[in-house]
């Protein structure tokens, strides 16, 4: 589930919390790089304890509408929720009990949430037209879960709220994480029954080591990176510069030095995306036009040996001018 993307994103911010952190201690900062990583695994498998807890609220008041029922007289009330077969395949899952059991985390401390959270659902189209349907398949039942999470859950105020409560590093980590919840609900099969497997913590020790050495290359090679900034583009001002920006182009230019099997122009995409959401509104146009330069500049000078594009723009066009240097 921790895949490269998760993974540049986890060094951009403890590369520029290690700056910020008077102590620089490498060992402590490659633990909470680890830490924070393995963090955002117990969110991916929270999250789908999250649908566990909202079935078992939905198994409640089936329970007692059909007590009333009973008592009253009336229609009986439809299961087919509370009973819904992609969530009680979910909730019997053995991965997912694992966790459960050996994290010891639950949802039965945020009670008001999950009520609340779930009115939301019984309220949905989405829940309205599922009731209504004859359909009772399973991909019927996993459907609707994967549209319910992607209604209620992807952006939900008062979810990201608790969670902020519950770990530093979890709000940062949410959007990615929500993506792997949705790709779990579609892989789900009803044929592996509870042996259904969820994603992996990391797909490989490849991704692991990955982490570990683009994270020790970006702080034990900084003045040698940040040289190389300096000598690729001596006609822009770096006392202008947004510090964000530093810390993505020496992460950037970590990876370009130290992994000769990821494509330069790989490289570059990822760290200019990661400047539009980390840094200015100007920075990932700057940082396009920075990398390119430094990229060529490297070749030049026979340290990066790797085809660098003859020429590139990236996702968006830069005109690598002094006009694209921001406070």
């Amino acid at each position: 589930m921790i895949n490269r993307e998760l993974i540049r994103i986890k060094i951009v911010q403890l590369t520029y919390a290690y700056y910020q952190n008077g102590s620089k201690n490498m060992d402590t900062a490659e633990k909470e790089l680890l830490f924070s990583l393995s963090k955002a695994y117990h969110l991916y498998n929270y999250l789908l304890l999250l649908i566990v807890a909202l079935t078992k609220e939905a198994r409640k008041h089936f329970e007692v509408d059909t007590a009333r029922v009973k008592r009253e007289g009336g229609e009986m009330p439809s299961d087919k929720f509370a009973y819904n077969k992609f969530a009680l395949q979910l909730e019997e899952n053995h991965m997912l009990c694992d966790f459960q059991e050996t994290q010891k985390v639950t949802w039965d401390d945020d009670i008001e949430f999950i009520r609340k959270l779930y009115a939301q659902i019984v309220q949905s189209h989405v829940y309205k037209n599922y009731m209504e349907s004859s359909d009772d398949s399973y991909e019927a039942d996993r459907e609707v879960w994967r549209k319910l999470y992607k209604d209620l859950i992807t952006e939900n105020e008062d979810l990201d709220m608790l969670l902020e409560e519950k770990c530093i590093f979890w709000n940062d980590d949410k959007e990615v994480v929500d993506t792997f919840v949705l790709k779990t609900i579609k892989r789900f099969d009803p044929k592996n029954k509870k042996n259904q497997e969820l994603l992996p913590e990391y797909k490989d020790e490849e991704d692991k080591d990955f982490a570990r050495k683009l994270f020790r290359a970006t702080i034990l090679n900084a003045d040698q990176y940040q040289r190389f900034m300096s000598e690729a583009s001596r006609n822009w001002d770096f006392s202008r510069l947004a510090y964000m920006d530093v810390v993505i182009m020496q992460i950037a230019i970590a990876e370009m030095m130290t992994f000769p099997g990821i494509p330069v122009s790989v490289t570059i995409n990822e760290y200019v995306d990661l400047a539009k959401i980390y840094s200015t509104p100007k920075s990932g146009g700057y940082i396009n036009g920075m990398l390119d330069a430094i990229a060529r500049h490297l070749s030049d000078i026979g340290v990066l040996l790797k085809p660098v594009p003859e020429r590139r723009y990236g996702r968006e066009h830069s005109n690598n001018s002094q006009e694209n240097i921001h406070q």
